[in-house]
């Protein structure tokens, strides 16, 4: 059903590429995560999926030491449903592939359907840890304590736990917790 064509990006797809990933990832738990500019500092790939002239789908991912790290994949909400995304990262296996690059993995957080599809496209969670958000003044009182009556209106921590019960703490205490995965795959080269 993939009637997209996929290619690198180019300073002209920026607008589009910005939309694709802000309204792609607003009914996720990275909701917040909203850029203003594509980050041209990253060394890696990035591929974009356009259909009739308009970025449908986005996958960005960084080359290192240990292999590659999918930054982002996502595809626009009116476009979802139609292979986009797995079109997007076979390119991207493929090319990285041609680079030497034998895994790739990828971090994101507890969206259910996120989950599976990773799942589905032949990648295993091998960690994970908390991102603790503290939103009210209780929260950064219980995570940081009150000093001198400044009190920060938000705040974002990593937990770096796999306690089951320090788990429950946070999630009992805080309103926002999220698990971020890392998922991992092996690459044909």
């Amino acid at each position: 059903m993939v009637n997209v064509l996929v290619r690198d990006y180019a300073d002209a797809d920026e607008q589009g590429w910005l939309r694709c990933r802000v309204l792609g990832f607003l009914g996720t738990a990275y909701f917040d995560d909203v850029w203003t500019s594509y980050p041209r500092s990253t060394p890696g790939l990035s591929l974009v999926a356009v259909r009739a002239g308009q970025v449908v789908g986005i996958c960005q991912a960084s080359i290192a030491d240990h292999g590659a790290t999918i930054d982002t994949v996502v595809v626009h909400p009116d476009h979802r449903r139609a292979g986009i995304a797995s079109a997007l990262l076979a390119e991207l296996k493929e090319r990285l592939a041609r680079q030497g690059v034998g895994v790739v993995d990828a971090w994101t957080r507890d969206d259910p359907g996120t989950l599976a599809w990773y799942r589905d496209q032949g990648f295993t969670v091998t960690y994970r840890y908390l991102h603790v958000y503290a939103s009210t003044p209780e929260e950064m009182r219980a995570a940081a304590g009150s000093t001198a009556g400044l009190l920060p209106r938000s705040g974002f921590f990593h937990a770096d736990t796999q306690d089951p019960e320090v788990e429950v703490a946070l999630r009992t205490t805080f309103a926002r917790v999220h698990a971020c995965h890392r998922f991992v795959a092996e690459i044909s080269v």
